[in-house]
């Protein structure tokens, strides 16, 4: 018999020795609790320009993305908005060849602290996260709320107005690992045919009489290809998933996409899989 054991959320703020270097160090150990993707570790306690220091920077290598995070125990004010916005900024400036957002988290995000990030939200990439400690008999552990997520810029076609060809993505990564994308697309033939592949400079996606409809694209890398499929995250999809012994990434919350690391062996291996997950992924879009 399974025993209710009830927490006991307390503040961190207060504590008389759990403090911000310690959330610091449970992140940094693992990126994961923050329900973001992927993401690597690149710096902590970074130096920036103002003299001040950047709580945590992540990457996650697949998008080519950072993010800077600062943490702030109790409420957090303007003055946390501002660092954390001039700390994005200074890396955005220093670091021009990634995607850039800033993360924001606090104990305590109040109802007028959300409406000046949303002010931002839509012009500067940021995302609000809540942090609640917790207590449980004598072990604390932490939990992660995003309360403002990063709203999607832009269009799909103003998103791909940056068009290159195929020999760009075979020189990015290789011929073999594009091919493989030729290959996925053919599985697609089977339930809904007529898509081509549409080379953009950040990713590969699909078209059909000219018009783009990525319910899949692709990245392909030196020696495996990233499949992003669209559709809602489902205890039916994650079944099968789990079934299969496909790499899968963490979902992603934000475009509502599941990412398959691929090797030639799996697509080799799984095409009934590939097959299902893409014509769920092609009726969800579609409707």
């Amino acid at each position: 018999m399974t025993n209710y054991v009830k927490p006991e959320i307390i503040s961190l703020k207060n504590h008389p020795e759990l403090n911000e270097k310690w959330v610091q160090e449970k992140l940094a150990e693992d990126p994961s609790l923050l329900g973001l993707g992927d993401l690597d570790l690149k710096d902590i306690e970074r130096r920036q320009k103002s003299n001040g220091r950047l709580d945590l920077l992540f990457h996650d290598s697949i998008s080519n993305r950072r993010y800077e995070v600062e943490i702030q125990l109790g409420k957090s004010d303007e003055s946390h908005i501002i660092r954390t916005i001039e700390y994005w900024d200074y890396e955005k400036k220093k670091f021009p060849q990634y995607d850039h957002c800033a993360v924001l988290i606090a104990e305590d995000i109040t109802s007028r602290f959300l409406n000046v990030i949303s002010l931002f939200n839509g012009n500067i990439p940021i995302i609000a996260i809540q942090m609640k400690a917790l207590k449980i008999e004598n072990n604390i552990s932490l939990f992660f709320t995003t309360v403002v997520d990063e709203l999607t810029l832009g269009t799909e076609e103003e998103d791909e107005q940056e068009i290159v060809d195929r020999k760009y993505w075979e020189t990015r990564s290789t011929k073999d690992s594009v091919q493989m994308a030729d290959e996925i697309l053919n599985l697609v033939e089977e339930f809904a045919p007529g898509y081509s592949l549409k080379y953009n400079k950040h990713y590969i996606g699909i078209s059909k009489d000219g018009r783009s409809q990525n319910f899949i694209s692709f990245i392909p890398r030196k020696s495996v290809i990233v499949l992003y499929v669209k559709n809602d995250q489902n205890d039916e999809i994650q079944k099968l998933l789990d079934s299969s012994d496909l790499d899968v990434l963490t979902y992603d919350r934000q475009s509502k996409e599941y990412r398959l690391r691929l090797k030639q062996s799996d697509i080799d291996n799984n095409s009934d899989i590939l097959k299902t997950l893409m014509s769920r992924a092609f009726k969800y879009y579609m409707s």
